[in-house]
């Protein structure tokens, strides 16, 4: 059982993208009506053609689903349905707003081997793989609270940068105007435009979004790399990971971002590249 968990209100970022999860209290499984042996099913969210997994908290579940050799297969979700899938799946709101409404996320992860049980964050579902599947190499090597304090250290850093991520992120053309209009009105945004940056304003963003990122690169200040233990990767990487996956895919700066803290985010995000599977 994961330690009580607390509610925090989301960035603006994370109501754009509602994938990042910041935990609250609730059990780390619950129990779903499914009774069949089979797969893993991995609730994720649909991106616009071509389908792919964008991001960063369901990459967080995918690498760690990979890492584990687990056999598993993908359920997409578009984002106006996350609400009503994780309703009809019994998986309580991992996150809420400011104003206490709550703010439904994935990943969630169903196991109808386990009798249908129910996960519904990535680093819950990171430490029920790790118990499933204990004879593939160990996701946590150390006490778990640390993870979990490392988790929200980096949960706290990276969306900082979330007006970059706006204009990049592939929603599904087909919902793509409900989304952004969900977003405009939580936020009292006229428009789409509003919550985007561009030109010299942009690059002064992209700078201040260095220097923050510079605060989760001193985690690699004392390691050989590619990962923040050296050699071999554990949780702490797939957690840095899913967010690296989400700039690549999102952020026009990607490259740039690549170079940034002397290539750390580079080759972590390369070295990470046998974990991604296919989909």
């Amino acid at each position: 059982m994961m330690p009580i968990r607390q509610p925090e209100s989301p960035h603006l970022f994370h109501a754009i993208i509602p994938s990042v999860n910041i935990p609250v209290s609730s059990p780390l499984v619950t129990m779903a009506s499914a009774s069949a042996s089979g797969p893993l099913v991995f609730y994720d969210i649909v991106s616009g053609p071509p389908v792919r997994p964008y991001a960063p908290n369901p990459w967080k579940t995918r690498y760690a689903l990979n890492f584990k050799r687990a056999d598993f297969v993908t359920e997409w979700v578009d984002l106006t349905e996350v609400e009503s899938t994780r309703k009809r799946l019994g998986a309580d709101p991992v996150r809420f707003f400011a104003d206490g409404a709550p703010f439904y996320t994935l990943p969630v992860v169903e196991d109808a081997s386990a009798g249908g049980a129910v996960v519904g964050d990535s680093f819950d579902i990171a430490v029920y793989l790790d118990k499933k599947y204990p004879e593939a190499p160990p996701l946590f090597r150390h006490s778990i609270g640390i993870y979990a304090a490392f988790n929200a250290h980096i949960d706290s850093i990276f969306p900082t940068g979330g007006i970059l991520f706006t204009d990049g992120q592939p929603l599904n053309p087909a919902t793509a105007e409900q989304t952004k209009a969900a977003c405009c009105r939580r936020f009292g945004a006229k428009s789409w435009n509003e919550l985007t940056v561009r030109g010299d304003e942009r690059r002064k963003v992209v700078a201040t979004y260095q220097t923050a990122l510079g605060e989760a690169a001193k985690y690699f200040r004392f390691s050989d790399g590619p990962f923040i233990g050296g050699k071999e990767p554990d949780y702490a990487d797939i957690i840095v990971g899913g967010w690296l996956m989400f700039l690549s895919l999102t952020v026009a700066e990607w490259v740039e971002i690549r170079t940034w803290h002397g290539g750390v985010w580079g080759k972590l995000h390369d070295a990470l590249e046998p974990y991604r599977g296919t989909w």
